[in-house]
């Protein structure tokens, strides 16, 4: 076999349908979309239009309460902390905080900052600087021989703004 005798499958590959090509084509004239009115024009999105009636995302009640103002932080066990320091991505003597978790790839994305939680077991000594900590993952901490700095939580953006 040569790489010029390499094909699809017979039927892989469907050709696209030319639209608007002359009235014998079959798909002449309107190409497809009948006659006239919103929808036989470009551009038309009416998702959730339901022909005058009443919408579904109206009809339905409004549950529950989204707060804007939450933190979102990225959440790490100590396992994972271990396991990175076992591999050498991160170094258990120097402090470790959320752009050194980022750098050694344990987490992807510095969010409102990082909480630790106490799964698994951590042998290692280390100096974590955090947003927050379980009360089980801080006996662990402590227990290995480390320490655990927390960071003030950011200010509130409509604080921030009235200043």
């Amino acid at each position: 076999m040569k790489l010029n005798e390499i094909t699809d499958n017979e039927g892989a590959n469907k050709n696209r349908k030319r639209v608007g090509r002359g009235i014998g084509s079959g798909t002449g004239k309107t190409g497809g979309r009948g006659v006239k009115g919103q929808k036989s024009r470009s551009g038309v999105a009416i998702n959730g239009f339901e022909g005058g009636q009443m919408p579904i995302y109206r009809r339905l009640p409004k549950r529950g309460f989204n707060n804007i103002f939450s933190s979102d932080f990225n959440t790490v066990s100590l396992g994972r902390i271990q396991t990175a320091i076992d591999a050498g991505k991160l170094d258990g003597k120097s402090l470790i905080d959320a752009s050194a978790l980022k750098a050694a790839g344990v987490i992807r994305r510095i969010k409102d900052g990082v909480r630790v939680l106490s799964d698994g077991e951590l042998k290692a000594k280390v100096n974590l600087e955090v947003a927050g900590v379980s009360r089980a993952a801080a006996e662990k901490v402590e227990k290995a021989g480390g320490k655990i700095k927390l960071l003030a939580p950011a200010p509130a953006p409509a604080a921030a703004a009235e200043e």
